[in-house]
């Protein structure tokens, strides 16, 4: 679902949403690890909503073209949080959670907004295209990054749960981690047949029903 195959028009009015889903999301991550005790994100300004502090340009052009992608991760320092092992995960979660809390204001509102149309009130096309793909870019970017691959968000909330001496696995993830998720990228790139959207695709349609009451 890349945003490149949308009418021109709803793609120059997706841009701010792009940046500010992308943001939001780095934002979210920083600004838990700085309630948690950790000023490592607003030392290097990236307690910020401002996406120019956040973009990472393969990532943008990752989600613009296929569909899903990232920012550029927040600094944090899991050795200044309260409670390491815990707020490190929460701090993991508040990333994709965010996007999920975005997806559902999108969605509610799209919602109310067709059951308006249906009453005879008009609404612009164009506010319900840009509802609806971004309902489907938060979606896409909450479950992109919970997948448990090193980098992403999901690699991080798995830490949570492997005990101290497993270590060793979460070492091996680490360094694996980013060839794998640059592998499945360039293979379904290539071959146009994308296994992350095999496996994203259920998921995403069943949050969209979800967040929309089963209008979509």
């Amino acid at each position: 679902m890349g945003i490149a195959s949308l009418d021109p028009a709803v793609q120059v009015i997706l841009i701010p949403v792009i940046l500010f889903s992308l943001s939001f999301h780095e934002f979210s991550h920083g600004w838990v690890a700085f309630r948690f005790g950790d000023p490592t994100a607003h030392q290097h300004g990236r307690l910020t909503l401002n996406p120019l502090a956040h973009l990472d340009v393969f990532g943008t052009l990752a989600l613009y073209f296929m569909g899903f992608g990232w920012a550029k991760p927040v600094p944090v320092d899991i050795g200044r949080l309260r409670n390491p092992k815990r707020n490190a995960t929460l701090v993991a979660l508040a990333g994709p959670g965010s996007n999920f809390l975005l997806a559902l204001i999108c969605g509610i509102s799209f919602s109310i907004l067709i059951k308006m149309a249906a009453g005879g009130t008009q609404v612009p096309t164009i506010i319900l295209k840009v509802l609806q793909v971004g309902l489907f870019i938060n979606i896409t970017l909450g479950v992109f990054n919970f997948l448990p691959i090193p980098p992403l968000d999901g690699s991080r909330i798995l830490e949570g749960f492997i005990p101290y001496e497993h270590r060793h696995i979460v070492l091996k993830m680490e360094q694996v981690g980013p060839m794998v998720l640059i592998g499945l990228i360039a293979f379904g790139w290539i071959t146009g047949f994308s296994i992350i959207w095999m496996v994203m695709g259920p998921i995403i349609t069943t949050l969209a029903g979800l967040f929309t009451g089963g209008i979509l």
